[in-house]
C-alpha cells in the first residue's frame, strides 16, 4: 500500500470508523450508536453477574457438580463445567470409549478443532484469549477466531466468535495474529489472512468499542490487506505478525516470519507510524541457515537480575540488566525454538549470545508436544505469560468420534534463569494452584534402591499437581567410572534402559499392573573426563495399549547446579502431562492415550531403574479440581 492509505481512525471517533465491509458512514450511524448503547448496557449488567459468580467460587478445589446455579440478582442460569465428572467408564467403542481423554483444567472449547493462541492481552481487568478454531469440525479447516475471557487465566468464559473468514483476503482462514495496546489505550490486532488462492496477506482489525471490557465486536479495516508478500518472498512464506513496539525514533516495529533461498529461516522487520502503511527494512532482524520457514516469531526482553517480566518498552542492548529472547516456530520440524541475545533498537538487529545455540539449532520452549506459542506482557502482575497449543497424536477418526481436538497448555510465566544466564525458566502461573485440594499427600525420604518400584497410595490419579525432589547418594555418584557419552532421551530405549546412574523418577497415568505407564525421569550420563550431564525425559512408549497413537520418548539435557537436588513438577490431567525440571529449566509436554490407566484405575509410582546408585525421594501431591469453562451468561 502507498502512503496515501487512510490512517487508523481515532478510537473516540466511532461514527467515522470504517465498518468491516468498507461501507461509508450514513444515516444508519444513529441506529448503530443506539444499538451500541443497548449492547453496552447488556454487557454491564452481565458483568455484574460474572463478578457475583467469581466471588462465589471456592478458593480450594473448583466446583465439580453438575447442578445449575442461579444468580439471585438476575435469574440468569450459569451452568458449571462438568469436565472430568461422571464420564463413562466402559471401553467398548463409540463416543464413550474416548470421552475420558478430555482434560479437566486445561483450556479447550466444548467441541471442535483448536490450535494457535492468538492476540492474548489484559484489558480492563480481564484476560483475553483468541485462538484458531474450526466451529464446524474436529479437524483443521474454516479457521476462525474463538474468544474467551478470564479473571485468573484458569477459569474462562466463552464469548461469541471474534472474527470469521468472510472477505477475499481471509476467506481461507483468519490465521495467526497479535494484539498491541497503544499508549492511549487503543487496541489493534494484526493477523494473517489466507486469501482465496491461499496467499498470505496481513490484515488489521480493531474493537468497535475499546472501552468495552469484553471486546465483543471486532471490525476489519476497510483497507485490508495492509501488506502483501514482498518481492522475493513466496506467497505462502509470509505470516504471523508480532506485537508492535515503539523504537527510539518514534516509529513502531513489527516482525514477520519468513524464509529465503528455501532453507534460511528469518524474521522480517517493518516500521510504521499509522498502522496501515508499513515500510520493510532492507535487512532482516535475524536469520539462521538450515532452519526453514519461521512461524509465530516473538521478540521480548527479560531481566538479568530479577523475576519480574518486562514489556518491550524496556529498551536495552543486552547489557544493563536486559537480554532479549527471539523465538520462532519451525514449520518443518513443528518445534518452538528460542535463543537469548541482544537487540539493537537503532539498527533493528538481534544477535545471539552463543551462535552455537542460535534460534532453531539450540534451545526449545518444550521438548514434547507443544507448538505455535505466543507470549504477552501482563501489567497486572508484571509478568510475561506464555501459551502454546498441544496437538493430538491419535488418528483423525478418533478426533471426529469424540468431537474435539487439541488443547492449550496451562499458561506459564517466563523469566531468564538468573543463575545460568543461558536459558529461560518456565513455570505454571500461580493461579493454577487455586485448583489444588485443601489436603495433600506427602511422602518424605522414600528410599529407592537400584531396581526399586514403589506404588504411592493416593487414590485416583488422573488430575494431579506433583512436586518431587530426588537426592542421589553422593558417594556412589562420585565413585562411578562408567561413561555414557552417547545417551540421548529421544534415541534411548526409554525408562526401561538401565544405566549406572539412571533412570529414576515418577511413573504417572499407570494401571496397577503397569501394562500402561508414562514415566518421567532423570538420567545422569558420565563423560569420559569424569564430568556428567543430566537429562530429563518423558517416555510414552508404553503409555497406551492402542497401536495407532504417538509413543515418543521426549527430553533434553537440563542444568543441575552444584548443591541442587534433582527436582520436577508434573501437572497430570487425564491425557496430558506437563513436566518441569529444575524449577522450569527444561519442560516436556506429553500427550498420552491410556485405555486402562483412567479414572480410579490410574496410579502413581516412584522408581529407580539405575544399577549403581541409591536415590531418596520426597514428594507433595495435590488432587486438582476442574476449571470452569462456561459460556458467558449473556450468550449461552
Amino acid at each position: 500500500m502507498d502512503s496515501s492509505t487512510t490512517p487508523l481512525i481515532d478510537r473516540d471517533d466511532l461514527e467515522r470508523r470504517p465498518d468491516s465491509t468498507g461501507s461509508p458512514a450514513d444515516g444508519s450511524s444513529i441506529v448503530k450508536v443506539l444499538a451500541g448503547f443497548f449492547v453496552s448496557m447488556l454487557v454491564l449488567s452481565s458483568m455484574v453477574v460474572v463478578m457475583y459468580n467469581q466471588l462465589q467460587r471456592p478458593q480450594g478445589g473448583r466446583q465439580s457438580t453438575t447442578t445449575t446455579t442461579t444468580s439471585a440478582s438476575s435469574g440468569i442460569e450459569v451452568k458449571p463445567s462438568s469436565r472430568g465428572v461422571g464420564w463413562p467408564e466402559k471401553m467398548g467403542g463409540g463416543d464413550d470409549s474416548i470421552e475420558w481423554q478430555r482434560s479437566a483444567y486445561h483450556f479447550q472449547p466444548d467441541k471442535n478443532f483448536i490450535s494457535d493462541p492468538d492476540g492474548p492481552l489484559y484489558h480492563m481487568g480481564w484476560y483475553h484469549l483468541f485462538y484458531q478454531y474450526n466451529p464446524d469440525s474436529a479437524i483443521w479447516g474454516n479457521i476462525t477466531w474463538g474468544h474467551a475471557v478470564s479473571k485468573d487465566l484458569i477459569n474462562w468464559f466463552h464469548l461469541p466468535l471474534a472474527m470469521v473468514p468472510d472477505h477475499w483476503y481471509d476467506i481461507q482462514g483468519v490465521m495467526t495474529g497479535s494484539a498491541t495496546i497503544l499508549p492511549d489505550g487503543q487496541i489493534i490486532m494484526l493477523y494473517s489472512g489466507n486469501a482465496f488462492d491461499l496467499s498470505q496477506l496481513q490484515c488489521l482489525a480493531y474493537p468497535l468499542n475499546s472501552s468495552d471490557p469484553l471486546l465483543l465486536d471486532w471490525i476489519k479495516y476497510s483497507g485490508n490487506p495492509i501488506l502483501f508478500p514482498p518481492p522475493g518472498v513466496g506467497l505462502k512464506d509470509f505470516r504471523d505478525p508480532s506485537t508492535l513496539w515503539i523504537g527510539p525514533d518514534g516509529k513502531y516495529r513489527m516482525v514477520m516470519g519468513s524464509k529465503h533461498n528455501d532453507t534460511i529461516g528469518c524474521a522480517l522487520v517493518y516500521h510504521t507510524t499509522n498502522f496501515t502503511h508499513f515500510e520493510l527494512l532492507d535487512d532482516v532482524l535475524h536469520s539462521v541457515p538450515g532452519t526453514g520457514m519461521w512461524e509465530c516469531v516473538d521478540l521480548y526482553p527479560v531481566s538479568t537480575t530479577d523475576t519480574n517480566g518486562l514489556d518491550m518498552s524496556d529498551h536495552g542492548s543486552g547489557s544493563g540488566g536486559v537480554k532479549y529472547v527471539l523465538k520462532q516456530s519451525g514449520d518443518e520440524d513443528r518445534h518452538d525454538w528460542y535463543a537469548i541475545g541482544s537487540y539493537d533498537p537503532v539498527k533493528d538487529k538481534w544477535y545471539p549470545d552463543d551462535p552455537e545455540m542460535d534460534v532453531g539449532i539450540g534451545l526449545r520452549y518444550d521438548y514434547g508436544k507443544f507448538y505455535a506459542s505466543k507470549t504477552f506482557y501482563d501489567p497486572s502482575k508484571k509478568r510475561r505469560v506464555l501459551w502454546g497449543y498441544v496437538g493430538e497424536t491419535d488418528p483423525q477418526k478418533d478426533d471426529l468420534i469424540k468431537g474435539w481436538a487439541n488443547i492449550l497448555n496451562v499458561p506459564r510465566s517466563v523469566i531468564l534463569d538468573t543463575k545460568t544466564q543461558r536459558n529461560l525458566i518456565q513455570w505454571p502461573v500461580e493461579e493454577v494452584e487455586t485448583l489444588r485440594s485443601k489436603k495433600h499427600n506427602e511422602f518424605k525420604d522414600v528410599e529407592l534402591q537400584p531396581g526399586s518400584l514403589i506404588p504411592l497410595d493416593i487414590g485416583s490419579a488422573t488430575q494431579l499437581d506433583i512436586i518431587a525432589s530426588f537426592e542421589v547418594d553422593s558417594a556412589m555418584l562420585g565413585a562411578t567410572l562408567e561413561a555414557d557419552v552417547l545417551f540421548n532421551c529421544t534415541t534411548s530405549d526409554g525408562s526401561a534402559a538401565r544405566g549406572v546412574l539412571g533412570p529414576f523418577g515418577l511413573v504417572v497415568l499407570a494401571d496397577a499392573s503397569l501394562t500402561e505407564q508414562t514415566p518421567v525421569y532423570f538420567y545422569i550420563a558420565r563423560n569420559i573426563d569424569g564430568t556428567s550431564r543430566t537429562y530429563f525425559c518423558a517416555d510414552e512408549s508404553r503409555s497406551s495399549k492402542l497401536l495407532d497413537v504417538g509413543k515418543m520418548v521426549y527430553g533434553s539435557s537440563v542444568p543441575v547446579l552444584h548443591g541442587e537436588n534433582y527436582n520436577m513438577r508434573l501437572l497430570v490431567d487425564h491425557s496430558i502431562v506437563e513436566s518441569f525440571a529444575q524449577g522450569g529449566r527444561t519442560v516436556i509436554t506429553s500427550r498420552v492415550y491410556p485405555t486402562k490407566a483412567i479414572y480410579e484405575s490410574a496410579k502413581v509410582f516412584l522408581f529407580n531403574n539405575a544399577t549403581g546408585i541409591n536415590v531418596k525421594a520426597s514428594l507433595k501431591i495435590w488432587k486438582m479440581g476442574g476449571a470452569q469453562l462456561n459460556p458467558f451468561s449473556l450468550f449461552k
